[in-house]
């Protein structure tokens, strides 16, 4: 069993993590208001197992994941809107297998509407 590689990048209402496992099978997230478990296996059957103690409070009950062929991505929506997470992790420790996602990092101020539109096309997936 090891850790996914994992993304993470911030925006005003969501935290979003998106963990990078191709052809991904037995997928179980568990998102709590503090936490997140992720698990699957992939195509070669190796088991991945994620932990991690949230920076801040999410509303889990507002909060879902969607599996594509190449990675599973969760979006959580915050407890408090409008405050920059600096880390996803309670800790201030970097796993290595953790890494803010650049292609998706934005300063977000005003950035509503473009994240709000985000939000609906993963729901209409």
């Amino acid at each position: 069993r090891q850790p996914a590689k994992t993304l993470w990048y911030d925006r005003p209402r969501y935290v979003y993590l998106e963990f990078c496992v191709e052809d991904s099978t037995d997928v179980k997230v568990v998102i709590e208001d503090h936490r997140l478990v992720f698990s699957c296996k992939n195509a070669d059957g190796v088991e991945f197992y994620n932990e991690i103690n949230l920076y801040a409070r999410v509303n889990s009950k507002d909060s879902r994941e969607k599996r594509s062929d190449r990675s599973i991505t969760c979006f959580m929506r915050k407890w408090k809107e409008k405050v920059a997470w600096p880390r996803i992790t309670k800790e201030n420790i970097k796993p290595a297998w953790l890494s803010v996602d650049f292609d998706n990092w934005r300063d977000w101020e005003g950035d509503e509407e473009v994240e709000r539109a985000m939000v609906e096309q993963y729901a209409e997936v």
